[in-house]
């Protein structure tokens, strides 16, 4: 029996960095599961209501898809931050989800980072926007 050789991997193709459309998805899925975490601070809660939890704190900036948001959640719970238990309400089994003690710690680390990232954030967009005011090169 012959093996036939392994086929190289493609290059994964580089991200456009100009288009809004790679920052956005980057920052959301960022901050999807920073809120995932902070609407299960709030209490426990089962999946969809998670979702629909993170989508209006957001005003709908995040909105997780189940594709997105199990997958987390199972990460989370395996890392201790989450614990489940599963409930049968009108017939129907469903998950619901409770922030442990370490899943606190890790929202107010969250917290701190994001509001850390948010100052930066900010700072730089004023220094952008007295750049472009004043103009390239003015020492004003």
């Amino acid at each position: 029996m012959s093996r036939q050789p392994a086929l190289p991997a493609l290059p994964r193709p580089s991200p456009d960095l100009t288009d809004r459309a790679y920052w956005a998805g980057t920052i959301k899925m960022a901050l999807s599961r920073f809120f995932v975490l902070q609407v299960l601070h709030d209490g426990p809660a089962h999946g969809y209501d998670i979702a629909r939890a993170v989508e209006r704190t957001t005003n709908g900036c995040c909105s997780p898809s189940e594709g997105a948001l199990y997958p987390t959640l199972r990460e989370f719970e395996q890392g201790g931050y989450v614990t489940s238990e599963t409930e049968v309400v009108s017939g129907r089994e469903r998950r619901v989800y409770t922030l442990t003690s370490k899943g606190r710690e890790a929202f107010r680390v969250g917290l701190d980072a994001w509001m850390d990232a948010t100052t930066a954030l900010t700072e730089t967009g004023r220094a952008a926007q007295a750049r472009r005011e004043t103009g390239p090169g003015c020492k004003c």
